[in-house]
């Protein structure tokens, strides 16, 4: 757990430190000079102009690109639910491992993770499964931010407005509507079956509307609507995975 929000942290970083690498106010253009703005911000303004193209706004753009986007991390959601069902089903074992091996001694601390790291591969448990989504998401995420702010800057390309709103400016409604999304999110998945990741139930969404009041209405359009399929997504993929009976484990990491 502890790694994990390590992870999460490292990658914040890493974003404020990624928002910070290109002039926001610069045009962006497929002449573009940098691996950044070449192979990320650069795809993603061709989608959403593409898209725009073809649904009439730069508002559906965004949407269809989420949904793209989101259709391409399906198969690492499945994975991440089969996996933390598992890992829900393996804590009583890995609860005796810690009890059995309490020791603080570096010979007994090692044949724990031994233990810990044997039980996981017979169950066939991905530790790194639950941060993949994140992983993949985050210079996603980041080139699309980079992408919206540098596309209201390039003369022949103008976000403009969907539905009452400014893409290119904050819009608090957009804000408290993706926090909002995020709670029912964490709601109805899996971190409602762990009780240390509960807090995150509520920090994670103010967050979220907090950076939406400042960050572009096409930012918040994107966690919003990424948050619906997220909530599909755990009604129709993590629900199943909770609610089928699998058969219990025993310690020694073999199913009775």
């Amino acid at each position: 757990m502890k790694k994990k929000f390590a992870l999460l942290l490292i990658l914040t970083v890493l974003s404020v430190f990624l928002a910070g690498c290109s002039e926001f106010k610069e045009p962006i253009y497929s002449t573009s000079e940098g691996f950044w703005n070449k192979y990320i911000v650069w795809p993603i303004v061709s989608l959403i102009v593409t898209f725009k193209d073809l649904l009439g706004t730069y508002g559906f753009g965004i949407i269809a690109v989420t949904v793209i986007i989101r259709l391409i991390l399906l198969p690492l959601m499945v994975k991440q639910a089969q996996s933390s069902k598992r890992m829900q089903q393996i804590q009583p074992i890995l609860a005796g491992l810690k009890e059995k091996y309490k020791s603080k001694d570096a010979v007994t601390q090692q044949k724990y993770r031994e233990e810990m790291q044997r039980v996981m591969s017979e169950e066939k448990i991905n530790p790194a499964a639950g941060c993949l989504p994140v992983i993949i998401q985050m210079p996603i995420i980041i080139g699309l931010y980079h992408a919206i702010s540098r596309m209201n800057a390039t003369p022949e390309i103008l976000l403009g407005k969907f539905l009452w709103f400014e893409l290119a400016a904050p819009s608090v409604t957009l804000a408290i509507t993706a926090g909002l999304m995020q709670f029912i999110v964490l709601r109805t998945g899996p971190a409602m079956d762990n009780p240390q990741m509960k807090v995150m139930m509520y920090i994670m969404p103010f967050m979220i509307m907090i950076f939406g009041t400042f960050l572009p209405a096409a930012l918040a359009l994107y966690w919003v609507i990424g948050n619906i399929i997220s909530i599909i997504q755990n009604i129709f993929i993590y629900k199943p995975f909770k609610k089928k009976e699998v058969a219990p484990v025993k310690v020694g990491g073999k199913r009775k």
